[in-house]
């Protein structure tokens, strides 16, 4: 069983739990003023594994399934039996990286929540975007597009809703994955950083 599995099956499972569990909800959902008051840290990791809804669960669920398996199977290419490791350190850290800025922004803010697994999967989404960023993206399976362009599409979707803030998606966090997520790549495979630009160079609409 992928690691990817693994991970879709825990926060489905998790997520479907918290719906109908507020408490367990409440516990884990990242509220920055809490976790400046009592030092729960934890929040930075359990919330990602908590959804606001059905449809927030699976746009993020089916991201990381299309997206994660094929990056895990990367990474266990360039990396050999390292490559798990590296693969649950970009998403999980994506997570917590992606809302370090949040955090700062509202930590006086008792009122303000955010949940979702949206900074890791976009940080495994763009590292791969680094690395293929001609590969093929579907909008509801049947609106294709190069990856960077949809890329650049996610980015400014999110950019948008993260300034209107009106839910508890946190959408801030898609901008500071993303970032994450093709920082990691740079990092650990340097060859994807020219590899990016010659592919881009290389495209053609017609």
């Amino acid at each position: 069983m992928s690691i990817t599995l693994i991970l879709v099956i825990i926060t489905s499972g998790i997520s479907y739990y918290a719906f109908n569990n507020y408490s367990l909800m409440e516990k884990m959902i990242l509220n920055p003023y809490k976790v400046t008051k009592r030092n729960e840290y934890y929040r930075f990791i359990t919330s990602g594994f908590v959804h606001a809804d059905f449809g927030h669960l699976i746009f993020n669920m089916l991201s990381l399934w299309f997206v994660g398996d094929g990056i895990e199977r990367l990474f266990g290419m360039l990396f050999g039996p390292n490559g798990t490791f590296y693969y649950l350190f970009l998403y999980i850290v994506g997570i917590i990286v992606s809302d370090i800025p949040t955090y700062l922004k509202h930590r006086t803010n008792s009122n303000y929540n955010s949940l979702g697994a949206s900074g890791g999967v976009s940080a495994v989404l763009f590292a791969a975007l680094l690395f293929a960023p001609l590969m093929e993206i579907c909008l509801y399976f049947f609106i294709c597009m190069p990856g960077f362009i949809f890329g650049i599409l996610f980015l400014g979707y999110s950019f948008y809703e993260g300034r209107r803030g009106r839910s508890y998606v946190n959408h801030s966090a898609h901008m500071y994955g993303a970032i994450f997520g093709m920082v990691f790549m740079a990092v650990v495979y340097p060859a994807a950083v020219p590899n990016f630009f010659q592919q881009i160079l290389s495209w053609r609409l017609f």
